[in-house]
């Protein structure tokens, strides 16, 4: 369970809180230039696609949209509240769901009737951490 309180609607995090927020709760993503960025690599153009729809429809139905750039082996999905100016609960919440269902893995990270990706390279699309 996180120990962050959450601030008022759309209240902006200061930079060393951030950098404490995502240490704790999102390791993989890092802060830079007044946004929170992570780097999703992935096996190729097929992967790259899917990890773009996957975060189109995340931030899609959050109402939240985040800035990407895409590449043919990797995607970066970059967060902030342009409204607020500065990075906010939508963005750790949001980022904190991509990270969720970008990473699953079953049969891996949890008990599961679903097998996961074959280990194989033929049918592998993202590098997982």
């Amino acid at each position: 369970m996180s120990q962050w309180r959450k601030k008022e609607k759309d209240a902006v995090f200061s930079e060393e809180e951030i950098e404490a927020r995502l240490k704790e709760e999102l390791p993989t993503w890092v802060f830079e230039n007044g946004w929170i960025r992570r780097k999703y690599k992935t096996s190729g153009w097929k992967g790259t696609l899917m990890v773009v729809n996957t975060v189109g429809h995340l931030a899609e139905a959050a109402w939240h949209h985040p800035d990407l750039t895409v590449s043919y082996a990797f995607v970066i999905v970059k967060l902030v509240n342009h409204a607020a100016k500065g990075v906010t609960e939508k963005d750790f919440e949001l980022a904190k769901k991509i990270e969720e269902v970008i990473q699953w893995q079953p049969g891996i990270d949890e008990e599961s009737e679903l097998d996961g990706t074959p280990d194989d390279p033929r049918f592998k699309y993202i590098k997982y951490d």
